[in-house]
């Protein structure tokens, strides 16, 4: 089935907002005397921040009657510090172009509220690059369920054996597969060379990279 839709996760592909996520879930469970490694964070990436709470209490023995309150301070202090200081990441234009002028049908799908989309697709003046989004935030799960990009493909009116997705996260690809579509991943450099992004139909160190020979290599 020929391709002819392409979906973006949006943290940390679209707009460099990882670090403020970060940022805010390392001061919120600060006040439980609780510090992450870099190596930790990352293992919970693309977890929409109710799943991130839930796995880091039950990893460090937090009571649960401050998961709620903690997860609303965790996405509106990373809201606020993407807002402020969020930028886009290399290639976004050079991309949503190049699928815009093939006449893809192009949607988002992500683990973030829907208030933190309207404030990225507007931060980075793409707004009217999209035909469709969705978010996982209300949804019984989020990646690595695949609930999310088959709820934008929906959307899209795309069936999922038809649509393309760019992830960064490994939780996201596994979401991407499982919705039957084909992945191309673009992780963050430091982690670049670990073997489980061999699960990806294609691996490119930046959105900048992708090809038409590549669209060729992927839609036979």
């Amino acid at each position: 089935m020929p391709l002819n839709t392409v979906i973006f996760d949006m943290d940390g592909l679209l707009i460099d907002s990882e670090p403020f996520w970060q940022e805010a879930g390392i001061e919120i469970l600060q006040h439980f005397g609780v510090t992450l490694t870099l190596e930790q964070y990352h293992r919970t990436t693309g977890l929409r921040s109710k799943e991130w709470i839930e796995y880091w209490f039950n990893h460090f023995r937090i009571d649960n009657q401050f998961a709620k309150e903690t997860e609303d301070g965790i996405i509106e202090k990373a809201i606020q510090k993407i807002k402020l200081h969020g930028d886009k990441m290399p290639g976004v234009d050079y991309i949503l172009s190049f699928f815009r002028a093939k006449g893809y049908k192009i949607g988002l799908a992500t683990s973030s509220p829907e208030r933190l989309i309207e404030v990225v697709v507007d931060k980075l003046g793409i707004r009217d690059m999209f035909d469709a989004w969705s978010s996982a935030e209300l949804l019984p799960f989020s990646k690595p369920h695949p609930q999310v990009f088959l709820d934008c493909a929906e959307k899209l009116k795309s069936n999922p054996l038809e649509c393309i997705c760019f992830e960064d996260s490994f939780n996201g690809l596994i979401a991407v597969k499982a919705a039957r579509m084909t992945c191309v991943v673009v992780p963050a450099s430091p982690f670049y060379m670990e073997e489980k992004w061999g699960a990806a139909d294609l691996k490119l160190p930046s959105l900048n990279g992708f090809r038409e020979s590549h669209l060729s290599a992927l839609d036979r």
